[in-house]
This record gives structure tokens, sequence and C-alpha cells, in this order.
């Protein structure tokens, strides 16, 4: 089975991890054969972010950090490595990708444009996110670099996540109708709604399962907002709701669900793995945590994301619910948010 300065901690409660995941891709990994791990994000330099992929917990800065700069998605095929991101200029900020480190811009900076996943099929890469019209964020997907628009510009909307199983194009996000953010899935261009626009609800990631589509994300409940789960257009919630939750990270595999993100304990963020809506805490509650990815190889599962240590936010996976620091040593701020194992 396949499946698939300042501004730091801002970040954190602006967005949150967008990435998707197919039965034809990314999440789930059949050969467990020296598996090398692979995450990407960012590392403060204390005045700006740095784009980051790891390789085994070795680091690779992928812009000069004279910018804030983040690497959102990271995908492996063969021996190439794709991070896709956004950096800011002095007017807006640019989507761009990066293949072995080699940048290509996606956006020419005259509008604000953020790329929040990418995937490879074949000899072709998408990334997906959204470009400012000058009047509204207008959802679309990159291939090869070509930008291809999801929505019209009449309506804001985000891409978040893009995968493809078999020949079918899938990109998760929102649109927002009136006032609302209503969740959808895009395949191959045609609008799958699964919200009606009464609250704001977003999709975060979405997976493929046989003929079954899946994703998850978050549903405004009228007081807070709350970890969701969507299984061909039915919702679920995965939390009682009392509480702020996020869900932004799926992955099937064997019938069982995985959604990762995190619950507020009501001072603190607790990252999290709800699997077939039970949930297992990765963190204690103690210091803010965030979960951003899942990725299930055989038995196992990855998580990554970042917990605070007492003096600066460190970069981390979980494997199985145990911790691992990506870097031992750090002097600032990292956080982590995608992760994908080969």
């Amino acid at each position: 089975m396949k499946t698939i300065s300042k501004p730091f901690m801002m970040l954190l409660f602006i967005v949150t991890l967008f990435s998707c995941s197919s039965d034809d891709d990314s999440n789930v990994i059949q050969n467990p054969i020296n598996r090398d791990i692979y995450t990407c994000g960012t590392e403060s330099n204390g005045m700006y972010n740095i784009a980051k992929v790891w390789k085994n917990g070795i680091g690779t800065d992928l812009t000069d950090g004279t910018r804030n700069t983040i690497a959102r998605s990271v995908f492996v095929s063969g021996n190439d490595v794709y991070v896709a991101g956004y950096e800011e200029n002095s007017l807006s900020r640019i989507a761009k990708f990066w293949k072995n480190g080699v940048v290509t811009n996606l956006s020419d900076g005259s509008e604000f444009a953020y790329a929040y996943s990418i995937t490879v099929s074949g000899s072709d890469v998408y990334v997906a996110g959204f470009e400012s019209n000058g009047t509204v964020n207008v959802a679309k997907i990159w291939k090869n670099g070509t930008a291809i628009n999801i929505t019209d510009g009449t309506k804001s909307a985000i891409a978040s996540c893009v995968l493809v199983n078999d020949a079918d194009v899938y990109v998760g996000g929102y649109e927002t109708i009136g006032t609302k953010k209503v969740a959808k899935i895009w395949k191959n261009g045609a609008a799958i709604n699964l919200s009606d626009g009464s609250n704001d609800n977003s999709v975060s990631s979405i997976a493929i399962s046989g003929t079954d589509i899946y994703a998850c994300g978050y549903a405004f409940n009228g007081i807070k907002f709350v970890a969701k789960v969507w299984k061909n257009g039915i919702g679920t919630t995965l939390t009682d709701g009392i509480n702020t939750s996020y869900g932004n990270s799926i992955a099937v595999s064997n019938n069982d669900v995985y959604v990762t993100g995190y619950e507020s304990n009501g001072t603190k963020n607790i990252a999290k793995v709800w699997k077939n809506g039970i949930a297992t805490n990765l963190t204690d509650g103690i210091n803010n945590a965030y979960a951003s990815s899942i990725f299930i190889s055989q038995t196992d599962i990855y998580v990554g994301g970042s917990e605070f240590n007492g003096t600066k936010n460190a970069a981390k996976f979980w494997k199985n619910s145990t911790a691992t620091a990506i870097e031992e040593s750090i002097l600032n701020d990292q956080q982590v948010y995608s992760i994908f194992i080969k």
C-alpha cells in the first residue's frame, strides 16, 4: 500500500502546516530498509527565519538568512529532494521550490504568493499554494513551474495541499463564500465542497485510499476552532470542542486513519496523533508543542514538529510517540513543517 525577525513565533499561530498523502504517494512506504528521515522547516538566525531541510538530522540552509523564508513541504523522488516554500521580498512574498538546493521562483514578487505543498509524479513537479491578484487570493497549483488557477479570482481561496493519484490531481484548501471559509477538495479542477459555509472550515491535508477520499483540517464550532476529519465528504470532529485544536496532516494505512496536529489544554498546545479518532498525546502539556506532519512506514508512525525546551522551540520528530531532537544543539528557534521517509 502506498500513501502518500520576529516572525517566527507569529507564524506558529498564523499558519498551520499543509500536507497531502495518497494511497499512491508519499505518506506510507513499504520498504523501510535503510530509511532516511527528511524534514524541512525553519531556523531563526536571531533576526530572520532561514528555510532549512534536514536529512537524518544534518541540516542544510536553503537561503542566506537575509530575508524571512519558510520551507513548508518536502518530497523525495529517487535521489532528488524537493522542498516548497516562500520568501519575503521588500513588498510581498515569493512562492518557490528547491530541487537539491537549487531554487526556482514560482512568482515574480509583484503580489503575495505562497507555496505550501509539493509532490512529484513521474517527471512532473506539482506545487500548491496561492497568489494574490491584487484583490483576493487565487488558489493555484504550479505544474513544472507553470501556474494553473484552481479558482477564478472572484473569491479569496487557498490551496493547502496537492497529491497525484494515478492520473488524477487532488488539491485541498478552502474558498471564501460570503464571509466564511468553505473547505474544499478539487479533483482535476472540479470542486467538492466539504462544508456548507455556515462556519469557517478548511482542509490542511488529504489522503486517498482505494476509492475513499480523506481530508483533515479544522472547523469553527461557534466558539473554538477544532480539529476535523472528513471521509468522502462526511465530517467528524476529533475533539470535544472545549479547547482549540487543529488537524494538520493525515495518512491512511491498512484501513486505519491517522491525523496529527495539536490541541490546547487551556494554557499550552499539546502535540497529538489521532488514530481512528482516538488521541495519543506526544507531549505532556508543560511546554508548547506543535505536530505538523505525519508519515507512516509500515508499522512505524513518524511525526514532525517542534516543542519548546524552556529556552527555544526545538525541531523534532516522534517515532511511535518517542521524541528525537533533530539537532541537539541550537541557538535559535526551529520548526519542522514536513516529514518524509525514504
